[in-house]
């Protein structure tokens, strides 16, 4: 899986959209997209800005990041502070508005994503997913994992441009193995360290959590080290295995998540830093894994006292939409963020 973090555009009111829009459809003529593809681009992008500047009285922000490699596709987040909807699907129907308008933005958003999906609550605000694939490499690209739904939310600190945490992942077979982490600090050096990590990690002979992270260790020791968690999970044995080093955290959600008081496990890491020190007795902890259980895994970016059971049904959408929110709501804006959303399907 490619791995690009997300561009933020922070638009507190109005008059930033045009700015917005101007610096995406850049970066997405820099992307290799066609004149016409663009224009659906600027499409989404208008139809979303205008819907923060109606609505969104706190402002919000657009996260953008390319996919595929050669890249296919853009991913489009839209995340604002507004009141949230009572009735999501209805107000994506054309033609009905509770602002007196055509009531054709969220309806004309959809038709232009060749991916769409939408999470509102009252009190909670919106997250809006737009994906635009390049036309005709929709069908080229190889996204047949039936086992697993895979999402996340990489984001820089504000006033950084590179972002010091990172996320790889492998599929061999029935089984994926997960690799989140969070260089030291922030900033260039900090994307070196946690860019490092994710090479070896992709490079490493090791299927075992503990193996694959006691390898990474030896292998970046010249960088300023980084803070990591891997997971693998079994297609046979249904089975989820971790080990983590540092203040990566997470939890594994059972197929009640939708519930208040949803059951869990937390997902705990030794102490230490990969390339400088790591305990002598790293092991593996091993957990069930089956159909509808979601794993989520965290870099300190997001606050740790999330909960799920205050975000009703988030766990019925797609898991990009699932770490978006949890990024929306958590997230401490002091820092990196990475938040990783794992979801078995089968």
């Amino acid at each position: 899986m490619d791995v690009n973090q997300h561009q933020q555009f922070i638009i507190p009111d109005k008059s930033y959209s045009s700015i917005a829009k101007r610096d995406i459809t850049r970066l997405v003529e820099s992307y290799g997209f066609s004149p016409a593809d663009v224009g659906k681009v600027n499409i989404v992008v208008s139809e979303l800005v205008t819907n923060l500047a109606k609505f969104a009285t706190g402002g919000g922000e657009l996260l953008v990041r390319p996919f595929g490699s050669p890249i296919t596709g853009l991913e489009i987040f839209c995340l604002d502070n507004g009141p949230g909807m009572s009735d999501p699907a209805r107000m994506q129907e054309d033609g009905f508005s509770t602002y007196g308008s055509a009531g054709e933005g969220l309806g004309a958003i959809k038709r232009q994503s060749d991916e769409f999906d939408l999470y509102s609550q009252p009190g909670i605000g919106t997250t809006v997913l737009s994906r635009i694939y390049k036309t005709g490499r929709k069908k080229d690209l190889a996204a047949d994992i039936t086992r697993y739904e895979v999402g996340y939310v990489m984001v820089a600190k504000s006033g950084e441009t590179l972002c010091g945490d990172n996320f790889a992942m492998v599929l061999r077979g029935p089984d994926l193995y997960l690799l989140a982490l969070d260089g030291l600090g922030h900033g260039a050096n900090a994307h070196e360290a946690s860019q490092e990590a994710a090479k070896y990690f992709m490079g490493s002979p090791a299927t075992a959590p503990a193996d694959a992270l006691r390898y990474i260790h030896a292998n970046i020791k010249r960088t300023r080290g980084a803070v990591g968690l891997m997971a693998s999970i079994s297609g046979s044995t249904h089975r989820i295995s971790y080990c983590g080093v540092g203040n990566i955290a997470g939890k594994l959600f059972n197929q009640d998540s939708s519930m208040a008081g949803a059951a869990y496990k937390n997902i705990i890491s030794y102490n230490g830093i990969l390339g400088h020190n790591v305990p002598n007795t790293l092991s593996n902890q091993q957990l069930d894994w089956g159909r509808g259980n979601m794993l989520v895994l965290h870099s300190d970016g997001l606050k740790s006292r999330w909960d799920m059971s205050k975000l009703p049904s988030l766990n019925r959408h797609h898991a990009s939409t699932i770490a978006a929110v949890l990024y929306k709501t958590n997230s401490r804006k002091t820092d990196d963020t990475l938040v990783v959303v794992c979801k078995g399907k089968i």
